[in-house]
C-alpha cells in the first residue's frame, strides 16, 4: 500500500477507497512526547488541507491536517489512553483516523515516500 504524505507531515494510505492517516515519524520526534491526541468526530467532513484534528505534546500543541477530502469513517480510540502510540509507531499502530475518499484525484497534491524524503532533506 502507497503512502503519501504533506508538507505538514501527515501521511495517508489509502486501500478500497478508504484512506488511513496520522502524522509522519519525523513530525511525531519534532512533537517530542505527545500527551493527548483530540480525535476527529466520526461523521465529519473534512476538506483536503482543512484541520482534521489536533495534537498536544510535552513541546507543543499542533493541528492535524486531511490530506484527502472525506468523511471520517473510524478514529483509533486506543490513542484516547496512550497517546504515546504516536511517538512509537506514528506511521502505523499511531493512525487518527480513516476517511472515506470523496475525491482520489487529491493525491496528485501529495508526496510520495521519495519526494518526501527529499523535502526532509531540505529543511536540515
Amino acid at each position: 500500500m502507497e503512502a503519501y504524505y504533506t508538507k505538514e507531515h501527515e501521511w495517508v494510505k489509502i486501500k478500497e477507497g478508504i484512506a488511513s492517516v496520522g502524522i509522519t515519524d519525523y513530525a511525531a520526534h519534532q512533537l517530542g512526547d505527545v500527551t493527548f491526541v483530540e480525535l476527529p468526530q466520526v461523521g465529519k467532513s473534512v476538506k483536503q488541507f482543512e484541520v482534521l484534528c489536533a495534537i498536544e505534546s510535552v513541546k507543543a500543541a499542533s493541528d492535524i491536517y486531511a490530506p484527502v477530502s472525506g468523511k471520517v469513517t473510524n478514529v483509533n480510540e486506543a490513542l484516547n489512553d496512550a497517546p504515546e502510540i504516536v511517538n512509537e509507531s506514528a506511521e502505523d499502530s499511531g493512525w487518527m483516523a480513516l476517511i472515506e475518499l470523496t475525491d482520489p484525484s487529491e493525491v496528485k497534491n501529495l508526496m510520495n515516500r521519495e519526494q518526501y524524503d527529499d523535502y526532509l532533506r531540505g529543511l536540515a
